[in-house]
């Protein structure tokens, strides 16, 4: 078995894989002071607890991180566990292209989603995935990465009630309805409405300048299931993308698949 592991800026998803099938999934704070020595005895802690028949540890982590200065840590919590380590990157040995300007610049889940949406859907796709950014990236059906939007993400919501004195902090939650009689209820209506719109909207302009044969949309991360039945464009929702691209990604990088 292997641990998939995707470091973004909030949270750190980790997924326990045997061959494509996650066997358990969790979510941690990103925290970019943690040393080897703390990575190594969470994930311990996690693997115990999960209980899992005949699985004693991970052969490898591989890795999607857009936090650089965890990468080091986290390589150092792969060998006290006594497993490999593999960093997915732009020029990683995987069968996905980025037609792009500055390949060098392409976030690594968004490496893992092109891979994962080209080896499971085999269609033009749109994958929009809310994490502290949301980004939207298309990608067509033979595993090429086109480009796509980063926009703000649900954290907005957070980053309007630090900002004002009389507003109360709520979490993204679709309302009851969308006029609130309330502060709390106008916030939550806002906030949620703000992300669902916003989606669906960019969407949309996306689907204007797609030819010639339009994508399928999915929604992954950690709030793809709060917010993705809301829009109005989503076909499909899939939490957990990023970490099966990284699970894909570990047959070529492993040498199990060559390209």
């Amino acid at each position: 078995m292997i641990l998939a592991v995707d470091i973004g800026n909030t949270e750190t998803v980790i997924g326990l894989f045997d061959d494509l099938d996650p066997v358990r999934t969790w979510r941690l704070a990103t925290d970019p002071k943690r040393t080897a020595d703390e990575i190594a005895l969470t994930l311990s802690g996690l693997l115990a607890a999960a209980d899992v028949d005949g699985y004693e540890s991970p052969e490898r982590l591989v890795i999607a991180s857009v936090v650089p200065v965890l990468n080091r840590s986290w390589a150092g919590a792969g060998d006290r566990l006594g497993a490999g380590t593999e960093f997915l990157t732009g020029t990683s040995p995987i069968p996905i292209r980025l037609d792009v300007e500055r390949p060098a610049e392409v976030g690594a889940d968004r490496i893992a989603n092109t891979l994962a949406a080209a080896t499971l859907f085999e269609a033009n796709t749109i994958v929009v995935d809310l994490g502290t950014a949301t980004t939207f990236d298309c990608i067509s059906a033979e595993g090429v990465f086109l480009g796509g939007v980063i926009a703000p993400g649900p954290l907005a919501l957070d980053q309007l009630t630090r900002a004002t004195a009389q507003l109360p902090k709520v979490e993204l939650s679709a309302p009851s309805r969308v006029i609130g009689r309330n502060t709390l209820d106008c916030l939550r209506s806002g906030g949620f409405y703000t992300v669902v719109d916003g989606i669906d909207g960019i969407v949309r302009r996306i689907l204007d300048e797609w030819e010639p044969e339009a994508p399928m949309v999915a929604a992954t991360g950690g709030l793809a299931e709060v917010v993705g039945r809301h829009c109005r464009t989503v076909e499909r929702i899939e939490p957990a993308l990023t970490i099966t691209g990284l699970a894909i990604a570990d047959r070529y990088l492993s040498g199990e698949v060559t390209l």
